[in-house]
This record gives structure tokens, C-alpha cells and sequence, in this order.
């Protein structure tokens, strides 16, 4: 007879199931210092959430040097969900899987490269407690977020009891923040924000951002998985538009914190970063700023004859790297 026969789990699940999507290939190009991003993320849920949770890691296919140290959390039962996918199955599959299996009545996502902050989960349940059918909450606000899918936030912004303010409301600090991390310059970042505006809200006390984004954010879980799409998607990457616009579509408010509770960390932890993370307690190194070239060279790889011949090179290096990820 099995001895478990008769008897009852003791585990209750935690209202909010923090559910991160990994993925490190490999530890060259873009992935060369993603391993220590990585750290710093689950790291900065470990030391900064004081909220009870159930932390889940959906790994898309890492190499064995981060499969084990995922399998190093687990062991010591600081991870207590390891999933671990043979093969990429895509964020659109990975966000599938979790909405299906998480046991929290929230799910807090995040993808692999943001650090989260002191209280950030009580300011993300802080919102999603008070506001009307919420949707998204996000740590990070990001004013390009405003161009689409914010018609049924915006409705409610014109509703009695609600404040709304509207014009350049962000910290320069937080939009040159955004630049650096996300590897933009002050010309993409304008041509981003071109006829945007920022809208803040307070209701009930609360203050937040309009608009969320799909790197991190706090949710119901029933409202995600009605969101997603049911059927299968063999896409890697992309699709996420489509959930920002069926969160909208379904009536449901996307929002941000009006203060940061997360910090973007990019495909490299630069040393400011670092010395901000390891004030946590936690040990990352950073990685070296990237060199400017030389002016001539400059000049030189922007003839666009060099163009397209170095992106032709790079598509084709990046298929071979990455050959196993298409199987």
C-alpha cells in the first residue's frame, strides 16, 4: 500500500505564485554576461520580498551551467516550482504553462532581467487590492507603453472619484535610466515618444501610471489565462502586443507604479548596477562598459555597403549559434 494513502499535503499555496521566465543558452554575444543577470533577478526576489510567495522558474532551454544553479535553488528549497524545458518553446508557451500550473490566485511574471526593489510586491498588491478589475500592474514605468492598447484605463481615468494628471510627469533620472539599460540612444528614445504623454492617476489614495508592460508584471491569474491565446504558438518571441491588447479588449485597467519598484537590467549588469545590487547583499560583478570606437572607425562601419555586409555576417553566425533552439 502507498504510505501516502489517507494521509493530507501540508502545503497551502501562497496568494501570489512570482513566476520567472529563464532562458540563457549559451555564454557568448548578447548572452555574455546574461548569467549574472540572471543571479541578480532571482537573487533580488530572495532578499526583497517580504510578502509570502511561492517562487516558480520556467527554465526555456538554459545551458547546464545555469540548469544547475537553478537545481542549486531548488535543493535549498529557495525555488519551490523548477520547470525544465528540454527545448525553447517561446514566452507566449512559457506564460501558457504557468497561468495552467501556478497555484496562486496572482501571478507576479517576470522575465529574467529586472531587479526588483524593497516592498516592491506590496506596491503591485497595493494597486491590484484597491483599483477596479485590474489587469496588468507593472514595476517600471515606461512611457512608450502609452502609444497603445490604454482605451479601457483611460476610460475609467474620466470616471468621478479618480484623479487624472497629464503631461512630462516622469523623473529624467527614470527615462535616462530606461536609455541606458534598454540600449537606446536620445534620438530613438524622442522619436519613441513622439505625441505621448504621461497620465498619472490617484484613486482611493493610490497613485499610479497608465499603462503596464509585458517584461514584469502582477496579475490575476484567471485574467491571464483568458488573455492568452488557447491555441498552441510556435513564435519565440513577439505576441505580446496581442496580450497587452486583449487584457484592453477585455475591459481590465494596465498600470504602473508611480514609483519604481523594479530596476532594468538589460543583457549586462553595468557597474553602477552593480554596486546598487551588491548593496543589497548581493555579489555581482559588472561587467566593463563597452568602448566607443574610434571616430574613423565610426565613419568607416557606417557606409552602407559595411551595413549590410556585417549584418549578413552576423545573421548568418547567429543561425549557427543558435541552431539548436530551431530543432
Amino acid at each position: 500500500m502507498n504510505p501516502s494513502r489517507g494521509k493530507k499535503s501540508e502545503y497551502t499555496p501562497a496568494r501570489v505564485t512570482v513566476a520567472v521566465l529563464t532562458y540563457v543558452p549559451h555564454h557568448l554575444g548578447y548572452f555574455k554576461n546574461r548569467f549574472d543577470v540572471l543571479r541578480a533577478c532571482l537573487e533580488s526576489i530572495l532578499v526583497n520580498t517580504a510578502e509570502p510567495f511561492d517562487l516558480m522558474v520556467f527554465d526555456n532551454g538554459s545551458s547546464q551551467e545555469v540548469v544547475e544553479y537553478l537545481k542549486t535553488l531548488y535543493a535549498e528549497k529557495k525555488i519551490d516550482f523548477l520547470v525544465l524545458s528540454s527545448q525553447n518553446i517561446g514566452k507566449i508557451g512559457a506564460l501558457q504553462f504557468i497561468s495552467r500550473s501556478a497555484p496562486g490566485e496572482v501571478i507576479a511574471y517576470s522575465d529574467d532581467d529586472v531587479f526588483f526593489l524593497p516592498g516592491w510586491l506590496e506596491r503591485h498588491l497595493e494597486i491590484m487590492d484597491t483599483y477596479p478589475r485590474v489587469g496588468l500592474v507593472t514595476g517600471f514605468y515606461i512611457k512608450s507603453h502609452m502609444d497603445e492598447s490604454i482605451s479601457s484605463t483611460m476610460k475609467f481615468s474620466a470616471q468621478d472619484g479618480v484623479i487624472a494628471e497629464t503631461g512630462d510627469l516622469v523623473d529624467e533620472v527614470l527615462s535616462l535610466h530606461y536609455i541606458e539599460q534598454m540600449g537606446r540612444t536620445m534620438q530613438q528614445y524622442q522619436k519613441e515618444l513622439e505625441g505621448l504623454q504621461d497620465v498619472r492617476l490617484t484613486y482611493q489614495g493610490i497613485t499610479t501610471f497608465v499603462s503596464a508592460g509585458h517584461h514584469q508584471f502582477v496579475c490575476f491569474r484567471e485574467a491571464l489565462l483568458k488573455a492568452l491565446p488557447n491555441e498552441w504558438t510556435f513564435n519565440l518571441m513577439g505576441l505580446m502586443r496581442q496580450l497587452d491588447a486583449s487584457i484592453d479588449q477585455m475591459g481590465l485597467l494596465r498600470l504602473s507604479t508611480a514609483l519604481p519598484a523594479t530596476r532594468l537590467l538589460g543583457n549586462l549588469i553595468d557597474p553602477k548596477s552593480a554596486d546598487i545590487i551588491k548593496g543589497f547583499g548581493i555579489e555581482i560583478e559588472g561587467a566593463e562598459p563597452v568602448r566607443e570606437p574610434a571616430n574613423w572607425l565610426k565613419k568607416f562601419y557606417s557606409i552602407p555597403f559595411i551595413q549590410r555586409l556585417a549584418y549578413s555576417v552576423y545573421e548568418r553566425l547567429f543561425n549557427i549559434i543558435n541552431l539548436n533552439n530551431y530543432n
